[in-house]
C-alpha cells in the first residue's frame, strides 16, 4: 500500500501538470478589463508587447521569473473583472475560452507635449463567446445602411487549405449540430433547390420571397458565428440565380439603373412589406437585407443576393456569376470562412469585416445598478462618426464649408509618376527589357501594427514633431532635394513640393529618416490612439497566402519557382482565383471606403452623405495607410539605387517598372553571395509587401511610351491593360 508522502507527492504531481495561467483568451479579456495595453504589461513584466501578444493568441507560455508575476497579475485582475456568470479570480482563471484567432498590438506610449497624449488599449478579437457568459451584446435594432455596420461573420479555426466540394446534385444535409450547422450561405437555383459550403445541398419549399425570408430564419439551418466576442453573428446569405429570381417574380433586370432597387409598388416589394418585414435604405436590390426588429439577442435578418443583377461584380469577382451554382457556392463558402459572410461589393465587405474584428461596443458592468449595460469597445472607432479636421476632409465636407476653411488639405494618394525621359542614360536605354514589379495587396502590408487615431483632433500651433502621434501637420518640404532619377517620397505625382503642405505622420517622420529638420508651423492631433486595423490585417493576411497556397504558391518556394508557379496559379483553379481576387478587392476596397464620397447630382455642399454618417468613415486612417505605402515604396526605391546602381522608369500606386539586362527579375533584383535577397529592397515572394512579376516589355517599348508622356507601369502587362489605380 502506498505511503502517504507516496500519495501527496502524486497529488503534487497533478497540481504541476494543472493549468498555471487562464487560457490565452481569457488572458487578454482581463488585460482589457483592467485598461492595461500590451506595451504597458510588457513594460511592466520587463519584455516586449510581442511577447505579451504571443501569450495572448497561445503561441509561447511565461517562463520564471515572470511566470509567477503574470500569474499574481492576472488573478488580482480576475477578482477585480470576473467574467458575467461567475465570480472571483477561480472563475476567471479557470475558464474555458477559445484562443483568439487575431489579436492586436498596442502602440508605444505617446509623449507629453505639446499636451499629455495617452494610448487607448487596443481590443482584442477573434474570441469566441465565452464559456458561462449570460451576457450578449445589445443587438442592433435594424440594419440602417447608414449607421454602424451591423453585423460580424464566422469565427473558426481555419483549415491550412480546404478541401473541393463535390459537385453532387444528390439531397444533402448537413449532420452537425448547432444553429450553423449547414453554413453560412445557400446558393438557390431552380426548383427549391440550394448549394451550400462542403457539398451541402438543400431543399427550400419557398414560392415567396416572404416565404423564403421565413424558412431561412425557421428551419435552413444558416448562418456564422461571430468574428468577435463582443460582435454578433452573422445573417444568413441567400444568392438567387437568374433560375431562381425569376421564380420568386423578380425581374431579370432592374429598370432604376440610378437606384438598383425595385420601386416601392412592386408587388414583391408589397408583400414584404405586408408581411411586417422591413427593408433597409437602399430597398430591394442587388444586396437585398429584409429583418424585423431584433428580440433581445435573437436577430431575424437575412441577406438576399441576386446575380441577375449584378450582385457579384465581374471586376471583384471574375467569372463567378457565369459559374454553376455549387461552384459559386464554393467561391462565396471560402471566402466566407477565411474573410466573412459576403455582404455586399468587396468593398463593403471590407468595411464590414473592420467593424466585425472590432466590435463598437461591449458588455460593461454599471456601478450603480451593478446590470450589465453597453459600453464602448476600446480600440474601436465607436458608435458615432468621428469629425475630421479641416485638412483631412473633403472639400464639400461640411466641417469645411460650415467653417470657411481655406488652409489646403492633405494629398496623401498612392504613386503616379513617371521619370523624365530626358534623365535616362545611354546605357539605360540599350538595356533590352523593361520589367515590372507589383508588390503583394502593398496596403494591407501598411496596414499591419499601424497607429491610428481613434478620437477626435486637437490643433496645435508651431508643436514639435511626434512621429508616434497620428495627425496631419503642416510643414514646408520643398527645401529636402533628392536625386531627380527618384520620385519625391512626399508627393503623388513624385514632384518636389513647392511649399508648405499637409502630410500625414508617415510622411513627415520620413524626412527625418533621411536626415533632414522639420519645422511643425501647425497640427492636428489624436490624443487616443491604437492598431485598428492589425485584425483586419491578420485576417486578410492569412486569407490571402492560404488562397494562394491553394493554388500552389507556397512560402518555401525558391524565387524562380515562385514566378513559375505565379504564371500558374491563374489556371489552376477558376475557383480559388476567383476567391484570390475577391480578397484583393476587399483589401482595396475597404481602405477606400474609409474616404467615400457624396453621390448623386442633388448633393449640395455642407450637406451630410450617408457615407460620412458612418462610424467607419474615418479618412485620417485611409492617409496613414497610404502614406505608409508611399514612404515604404520610396524606401525600397532608394535602397535599390544604393545596392545596384539601378533607377526606376515609372511607379504607379504599388507598381515599379525597371530597365532590364534580362526579361526576369531575377536578372537585377539584388542578391548576397549566399543567394539569398539583399535585405531592404524588392524581394521576391507571396507575402504582403513582397513582390511579383507584373509584366515585360522591351525597353524600346517603354522609352516610346514616355517619350508620348504615358506611363509604362499603367501598360506593363501588355494588352493595354491598365493599372487598377484604386485602393
Amino acid at each position: 500500500m502506498a505511503t502517504q508522502d507516496e500519495l501527496f507527492a502524486s497529488v503534487d504531481a497533478l497540481l504541476e501538470e494543472a493549468p498555471q495561467l487562464p487560457l490565452p483568451a481569457e488572458r487578454a479579456r482581463l488585460r482589457e478589463e483592467a485598461g492595461i495595453t500590451q506595451a504597458r504589461l510588457a513594460a511592466a513584466l520587463q519584455t516586449t508587447p510581442q511577447t505579451v501578444k504571443n501569450w495572448e493568441n497561445g503561441r509561447s507560455e511565461p517562463r520564471e521569473p515572470r511566470l509567477s508575476a503574470y500569474r499574481r497579475l492576472l488573478e488580482g485582475w480576475a477578482a477585480k473583472h470576473p467574467r458575467p456568470g461567475t465570480t472571483g479570480a477561480v472563475a476567471s482563471t479557470r475558464s474555458v475560452s477559445t484562443p483568439s484567432a487575431a489579436q492586436t498590438t498596442a502602440t508605444d506610449p505617446l509623449p507629453a507635449p505639446p499636451q499629455a497624449l495617452s494610448v487607448a488599449a487596443p481590443a482584442r478579437s477573434g474570441a469566441a463567446p465565452e464559456a458561462g457568459s449570460s451576457m450578449a451584446p445589445p443587438a442592433a435594432s435594424a440594419p440602417h445602411e447608414a449607421a454602424t455596420p451591423a453585423d460580424s461573420a464566422t469565427a473558426r479555426e481555419e483549415p491550412d487549405s480546404l478541401p473541393s466540394p463535390s459537385p453532387s446534385r444528390r439531397r444533402v444535409v448537413s449532420s452537425a449540430a448547432g444553429p450553423f450547422r449547414n453554413g453560412p450561405l445557400v446558393v438557390l437555383d431552380a426548383g427549391g433547390t440550394g448549394y451550400g459550403v462542403d457539398g451541402i445541398v438543400l431543399e427550400c419549399p419557398a414560392s415567396t420571397i416572404v416565404e423564403l425570408v421565413e424558412w431561412t430564419l425557421a428551419d435552413s439551418g444558416l448562418g456564422a458565428d461571430r468574428l468577435h466576442r463582443h460582435g454578433k453573428d452573422s445573417d444568413p446569405l441567400v444568392v438567387l440565380t437568374a433560375a431562381a429570381a425569376a421564380g420568386f417574380g423578380l425581374p431579370q433586370h432592374l429598370e432604376d439603373r440610378r437606384g438598383l432597387r425595385l420601386g416601392e409598388d412592386h408587388p414583391v416589394v408589397r408583400d414584404i412589406i405586408k408581411a411586417k418585414w422591413q427593408l433597409t435604405q437602399r430597398g430591394f436590390g442587388p444586396w437585398a437585407r429584409i429583418y424585423r426588429t431584433a428580440q433581445g439577442a435573437q436577430r431575424q435578418c437575412v441577406q438576399l443576393a441576386i446575380l441577375p443583377w449584378g450582385a457579384l461584380d465581374e471586376r471583384s469577382w471574375p467569372g463567378v456569376t457565369d459559374m454553376d451554382p455549387a461552384d459559386i457556392a464554393r467561391v462565396l463558402g471560402i471566402y466566407a470562412q477565411r474573410v466573412l459572410t459576403p455582404r455586399g461589393g468587396t468593398a463593403v465587405n471590407g468595411l464590414e469585416l473592420m467593424t466585425a474584428l472590432r466590435p463598437p461596443t461591449r458588455p460593461v458592468r454599471d456601478e450603480e445598478s451593478g446590470n450589465w449595460v453597453s459600453g464602448h469597445h476600446p480600440g474601436s472607432l465607436g458608435t458615432r462618426p468621428l469629425n475630421p479636421a479641416p485638412p483631412e476632409a473633403r472639400p464639400e465636407h461640411p466641417v469645411v464649408v460650415n467653417s470657411g476653411w481655406k488652409g489646403g488639405f492633405l494629398n496623401e494618394e498612392a504613386y503616379q509618376w513617371v521619370r523624365d525621359v530626358e534623365l535616362l542614360s545611354d546605357e539605360e536605354c540599350h538595356l533590352p527589357f523593361a520589367v515590372g514589379l507589383d508588390l503583394n495587396t502593398a496596403f494591407l502590408a501598411s496596414a499591419a501594427r499601424l497607429a491610428v487615431g481613434l478620437s477626435e483632433p486637437e490643433y496645435f500651433i508651431r508643436p514639435n514633431f511626434y512621429p508616434k502621434v497620428p495627425g496631419c501637420w503642416l510643414v514646408d518640404l520643398s527645401h529636402i532635394d533628392l536625386d531627380p532619377r527618384l520620385p519625391s517620397p512626399f508627393t503623388p505625382t513624385g514632384q518636389r513640393p513647392t511649399g508648405p503642405a499637409w502630410y500625414q505622420t508617415h510622411t513627415v517622420a520620413y524626412a527625418q529618416e533621411l536626415g533632414y529638420s522639420v519645422e511643425i508651423l501647425e497640427a492636428y492631433l489624436r490624443k487616443e490612439t491604437g492598431a485598428y486595423l492589425d485584425p483586419w490585417h491578420d485576417r486578410l493576411k492569412n486569407a490571402y497566402t492560404d488562397t494562394l497556397a491553394d493554388l500552389g504558391v507556397t512560402k518555401d518556394l525558391t524565387d524562380a519557382e515562385f514566378l513559375t508557379a505565379m504564371e500558374r496559379h491563374r489556371h489552376t483553379d477558376p475557383v480559388l482565383a476567383a476567391v484570390l481576387a475577391a480578397i484583393k478587392g476587399t483589401i482595396k476596397g475597404g481602405i477606400g471606403k474609409l474616404f467615400e464620397g457624396p453621390q448623386g447630382k442633388g448633393y449640395q455642399d455642407g450637406e451630410p452623405w450617408p457615407a460620412m454618417q458612418r462610424p467607419t468613415w474615418a479618412p485620417w486612417i485611409r492617409n496613414a495607410v497610404i502614406s505608409k505605402t508611399r514612404v515604404n515604396m520610396h524606401r525600397k526605391l532608394l535602397n535599390m539605387s544604393r545596392m545596384t546602381g539601378m533607377f526606376p522608369l515609372a511607379v504607379l500606386s504599388d507598381c515599379v517598372v525597371y530597365p532590364s539586362p534580362g526579361a526576369s527579375p531575377l536578372d537585377f533584383l539584388p542578391y548576397a553571395a549566399s543567394g539569398k535577397p539583399q535585405p531592404g529592397g524588392f524581394r521576391l515572394g507571396p507575402t504582403p509587401g513582397l513582390a511579383k512579376l507584373e509584366g515585360v516589355q522591351e525597353m524600346l517599348w517603354a522609352v516610346d511610351l514616355m517619350e508620348k508622356g504615358y506611363s509604362p507601369a499603367r501598360h506593363i502587362k501588355g494588352g493595354d491593360a491598365v493599372f487598377d489605380e484604386g485602393e
